[in-house]
């Protein structure tokens, strides 16, 4: 993965600029002093920073085009060029050579990313511990009083527990770092030396304490305060700890402000009275993460998110309940519909009125093709077009005559 510290890497094998490197101050190299040094930089290490960029925007080229994939958009034109521009430490418009933009580009976008870590680490701490507070008072409210007084005093309690620890050393200073020396290194207080402490935890032995390397010499101090096995001690807060520590030293020694000790700075340090007769160190329980305005506006942006949600909330169900009439209304019609269809689609039965048939006439209807019955009011209806306004003849006995 590209980064400054390759190139530095790359760029610390000339020897030049590794003079350079080491006699410019953090404000030259923020003005951009330092890149312009890269024109006398050996064809040989600018032919490796060429190949280092050329797998870099490759690199860059590959995850933006996964990305897409991943997206679906496998189908979609894509603007590499445009894309490029979010990666800000690479002139984009030059996929093949490292140039001197390249590398100013890399040191301010740098310079920029560890100037705002500290400050958005604090930023989120704060928060942290508001939130905790907050969480804390508002569990107080559910309480009833006896309730609530138990979680007071047990809230004091853990307090009380937390602060009752061993003096925390000045960090930074003799005492500091003549018990690291004893406890960590096991040697002789009596036979401290700067310099040799200074070799001993330069890990990587590139003759600075970088940041990391600083915070390692405060694990003993945090030790006094922290124990991840005690309730009364938090983790977070401790880690907030280490770093108030590593931004005092580095304020106190880093005098050209490039986030780095150098030999020479530390041991120009130890000659200096705080070094020797330090200030005792007010621990983070002695400074309070946040002001009181900080929590009343805190709590002033939870209680609007809480009414935004809510109001978001209530405007959802009423667009449930709409959709829900709709949905009722849309189903109604569906029924008067499929009864509209079922009635339209029914034969009519035929339906004749009743007539009894005179004294001695028989029904026909079940012998005669011509006559059907009527299934609801028994009715001979003849088919045929016979006139039946005239009576029928009946059968006479032998020697009657007719009467016309």
């Amino acid at each position: 993965n590209f980064s400054q510290w390759e190139v530095i890497d790359f760029l610390e094998k000339d020897q030049h600029f590794k003079e350079k490197l080491h006699n410019t101050d953090m404000e030259d190299i923020k003005m951009g002093k330092l890149a312009k040094e890269l024109d006398f930089v050996s064809h040989h290490v600018r032919t490796q920073l060429d190949e280092l960029k050329r797998q870099e925007v490759s690199r860059l080229r590959t995850l933006i085009k996964a990305k897409q994939d991943i997206e679906g958009g496998n189908d979609m034109a894509v603007d590499h060029q445009a894309l490029l521009k979010q990666f800000e430490y690479l002139n984009h418009m030059n996929p093949h050579t490292f140039e001197v933009e390249d590398l100013d580009r890399l040191i301010k976008s740098a310079t920029n990313d560890l100037e705002n870590y500290d400050k958005e680490r604090h930023e989120e701490f704060k928060k942290y511990e508001m939130t905790k507070d907050h969480e804390r008072r508002e569990q107080l409210k559910t309480l009833d009083d006896e309730g609530r007084m138990k979680e007071e005093e047990h809230y004091e309690e853990m307090k009380k527990k937390h602060a009752d620890h061993p003096k925390v050393n000045h960090p930074g200073s003799q005492n500091q770092f003549k018990e690291v020396w004893e406890e960590a290194d096991g040697l002789d207080p009596e036979d401290f030396d700067p310099k040799t402490f200074f070799k001993l935890h330069d890990s990587n032995g590139d003759g600075f304490f970088d940041e990391q390397e600083l915070e390692a010499l405060f694990t003993k101090e945090l030790e006094k305060i922290y124990d991840p096995t005690n309730e009364e001690d938090d983790m977070v807060e401790m880690e907030e700890e280490r770093l108030r520590m590593r931004e005092h030293v580095m304020n106190e020694v880093d005098t050209n402000k490039d986030r780095l000790v150098s030999l020479e700075e530390f041991l120009t340090a130890t000659k200096k009275k705080e070094f020797l007769e330090p200030d005792s160190w007010e621990t983070l329980e002695q400074n309070q993460a946040y002001t009181d305005e900080e929590m009343r506006e805190f709590e002033e942006h939870l209680a609007q998110q809480e009414e935004d949600l809510n109001q978001k909330a209530s405007d959802l169900q009423k667009q449930r309940d709409e959709l829900e009439r709709q949905q009722e209304q849309l189903n109604s019609q569906k029924v008067e519909l499929q009864q509209v269809q079922i009635e339209g689609n029914a034969i009519p039965e035929p339906r004749g009125e009743y007539h009894p048939l005179p004294p001695g006439h028989k029904d026909m209807s079940q012998n005669h093709p011509g006559m059907k019955q009527d299934s609801h009011l028994q009715n001979q209806i003849p088919h045929n077009t016979q006139d039946l306004s005239q009576p029928q003849l009946q059968d006479l006995p032998p020697g009657h005559q007719a009467v016309p």
